[in-house]
């Protein structure tokens, strides 16, 4: 997709990011989403002023320049999946930019049976938050999950590094997603947060493996130094350029400590060719999503069937 040729002035920098699609935002029940963020002021002593409705996290995507987003779900227990897709796919009913991802726990009973259930109301991915939900990406409990996953050709996005604030945890961490990208080698996966704090051994793996893919959630922020102490411009741009087909954008939003714009901010201040910043905020996660069009030209719901 990308040429090194035709790079954008900082003038037109910010028409770069339009349309985009955000692959890693969130939409919980508001109780869930006022007890995640407790969870991460405490752990993190983050403060959060962004909107948790639908409607107003959508108003302020929309205002962005986002024309779609992926919503991406987790449990932290047993038993709070199923309930929780089907609110999530119901909130996608009535909204023309959400674009919803289904969840399981790896101790639900019949795990395959709930993914199963949410891809036919409507998700199109699974998300696995492996430090939340203690388990390896390729822990053998998510294993009938994983073979539905397979079977309706859909993505997995995991949390699977080490950042912010999961340094010694047994579950996240290059070894652990490579083993996940062994064990399936054709499942397309997305390890989120460029897979900081080991950035280098996943670019390395996203570049050896076509379906392993990185979202820039957080990570690119500029205020990641302050946020997780990691340095966006350690990334060459080289990176985005060679592996613009594998990485995409993403926010974490609306629960970031900080604006919106500064997720989207650091990349479009590169010195970026313009087909590199397309991939980037749009192209590559049409692709991983298998979806029909760019937002820009159409409904970007529908996935592609490819026979």
């Amino acid at each position: 997709m990308s040429s090194p040729d035709n790079s954008l002035s900082a003038e037109t920098n910010e028409t770069a990011f339009r349309p985009a699609i955000d692959a890693h935002t969130h939409l919980f029940p508001e109780r869930l989403a006022a007890a995640i963020r407790r969870s991460l002021s405490a752990e993190a002593d983050w403060e959060f002023s962004h909107p948790v409705t639908r409607p107003a996290i959508e108003d302020a995507l929309q205002a962005a320049g986002v024309a779609a987003h992926v919503a991406l779900p987790y449990a932290h227990e047993a038993d709070l999946a199923r309930e929780l897709n089907t609110w999530l796919c119901e909130q996608a009913a009535s909204s023309d930019m959400l674009i919803p991802f289904a969840t399981v726990h790896p101790d639900d009973e019949d795990v395959a049976a709930i993914v199963r259930d949410a891809f036919e109301a409507g998700a199109r991915g699974l998300k696995i938050h492996c430090p939340v939900q203690k388990c390896r990406p390729a822990d053998s409990r998510l294993e009938p999950a994983l073979e539905v996953v397979a079977e309706y050709d859909r993505p997995v996005t995991y949390h699977g590094g080490t950042a912010p604030m999961f340094e010694d945890n047994a579950y996240v961490g290059f070894d652990a997603f490579a083993e996940l990208v062994g064990s399936y080698p054709d499942l397309r996966v997305c390890c989120a947060h460029m897979g900081a704090y080991e950035v280098e051994a996943f670019v390395d793996l996203a570049r050896d493996h076509d379906s392993v893919y990185l979202d820039t959630t957080f990570a690119m922020s500029t205020s990641a130094p302050e946020t997780m102490g990691f340095d966006p411009s350690s990334i060459a741009d080289e990176t985005f350029v060679e592996l613009s087909e594998s990485i995409m954008y993403g926010s974490d939003f609306p629960n970031i400590p900080y604006p919106y714009r500064n997720e989207r901010a650091g990349l479009l201040a590169r010195d970026l060719p313009q087909e590199t910043m397309r991939d980037l905020f749009s192209r590559t996660a049409i692709d991983y999503l298998r979806l029909e069009s760019d937002p820009a030209l159409g409904d970007v719901s529908e996935p592609v069937d490819d026979g």
